[in-house]
C-alpha cells in the first residue's frame, strides 16, 4: 500500500494511492462506514501495526467497489506533507554506501556511523525548502528511509525487518561547511526542512529486499546519483538490528540509510 500525507483546511490527512486518485480516507468514511476501526491519520497507521494496515487495506476495496470518484484527489492537485509526520526519533547512517565513502576520501566504516536530526528538518515532496543564511556549501543526499512498525529492542538480524513497517524516499540535505565545522555533524544536518521525506510512505509487502533498489538523484534535471541499495556497507537489517541493540525503536520512528555517490561533496572542484 502507498499512502501520503496531504492538507485540507490547514489539517493534515490520510491518503492512499489508488488507480483512481488519491483517496481521502476521512471524507470517505463519512460517506461510507467501516465495519472495524480504519485509521484515519498516518500516525494510527504506524501505531496499529499488522492490523490497521489490514483495516485500511480492506476498507480501500470497500471504497473501490463503490466507484465514487467524489472520494477521490487528483495527486497534481494536492498540496503534500511528509509521508511520516510525527517520528519520534529521526537516525540516520553515516558513509553507509562504499562509493560514497570512497569520493568523500573517508575509511570504510567498521561499524554504523550514527547521528540524529529533529522534526524541525522534516518537509514534504516538492516543497520549498528556505536554505540556511550562514552556509553556502549546501549539499543533496538522496536515501532510502526505513519506518519502524513496532517496538523492537535487542533484535537479531534475522528478525529485523518483521519490525519495519516500510520505506520511502528522503533527500538528507548537508549544510556541509556547518556540518565538518566541528567533529559532530548535527549542526549541518539539521537546519529547518533538511529531511523531506515522500511522496509515498510504502509498505514493506510491497518492497521485497530493499536492498535490491534502484536510488537516484536528479538536480535540475540532470542526473547526479545513480546507484543500488546493494552498494550499502550495512544492510536493513543489520541497521535495524544494530540500532535496537542500542535504544528502543518505537513506531514511526524513522532511519535514513545513506547516500550513494554523486554528491557535491564527491566532485573535484568541491575539494
Amino acid at each position: 500500500m502507498k499512502t501520503l500525507t496531504f492538507y485540507a483546511e490547514d489539517k493534515l490527512k490520510l491518503g492512499v494511492k489508488t488507480g483512481q486518485g488519491i483517496l481521502d480516507v476521512d471524507k470517505a468514511l463519512s460517506k461510507i462506514p467501516a465495519a472495524d476501526a480504519v485509521p484515519t491519520s498516518v500516525e494510527e497507521l504506524l501505531q496499529g501495526g499488522a492490523s490497521a494496515l489490514a483495516s485500511l487495506e480492506g476498507y480501500v476495496r470497500l471504497v473501490l467497489d463503490r466507484n465514487d470518484a467524489t472520494l477521490f484527489h487528483a495527486e497534481e492537485s494536492l498540496k503534500l506533507g511528509p509521508c511520516v509526520t510525527k517520528p519520534e526519533k529521526i537516525i540516520c547512517v553515516g558513509l553507509n554506501y562504499r562509493k560514497h565513502a570512497e569520493e568523500s576520501n573517508m575509511p570504510i566504516p567498521e561499524t554504523p556511523i550514527l547521528f540524529n536530526k529533529f522534526n524541525n528538518t522534516l518537509a514534504a515532496h516538492e516543497e520549498d525548502v528556505l536554505l540556511p543564511h550562514n552556509s553556502t556549501q549546501v549539499d543533496y543526499e538522496a536515501e532510502l528511509v526505513i519506518v519502524i512498525g513496532k517496538k523492537a529492542k535487542q533484535v537479531s538480524k534475522a528478525d529485523a525487518l518483521e519490525y519495519v513497517y516500510g520505506y520511502c524516499n528522503a533527500d538528507d540535505l548537508s549544510a556541509r561547511d556547518l556540518q565538518f565545522r566541528t567533529h559532530q555533524w548535527l549542526l549541518g544536518k539539521s537546519c529547518d526542512g533538511f529531511s523531506p521525506l515522500g511522496p509515498y510512505l510504502v509498505s514493506a509487502d510491497e518492497i521485497g529486499d530493499p536492498n535490491d533498489l534502484g536510488i537516484r538523484c536528479y538536480v535540475n534535471g540532470e542526473l547526479r546519483q545513480d546507484s543500488n541499495t546493494s552498494d550499502m556497507i550495512f544492510h536493513c537489517d543489520e541497521i535495524v538490528s544494530y540500532i535496537s541493540d542500542h535504544m528502543t525503536l518505537e513506531p514511526g520512528d524513522i532511519i535514513l540509510t545513506g547516500t550513494p555517490a554523486g554528491v557535491v561533496l564527491g566532485y573535484p572542484e568541491a575539494e
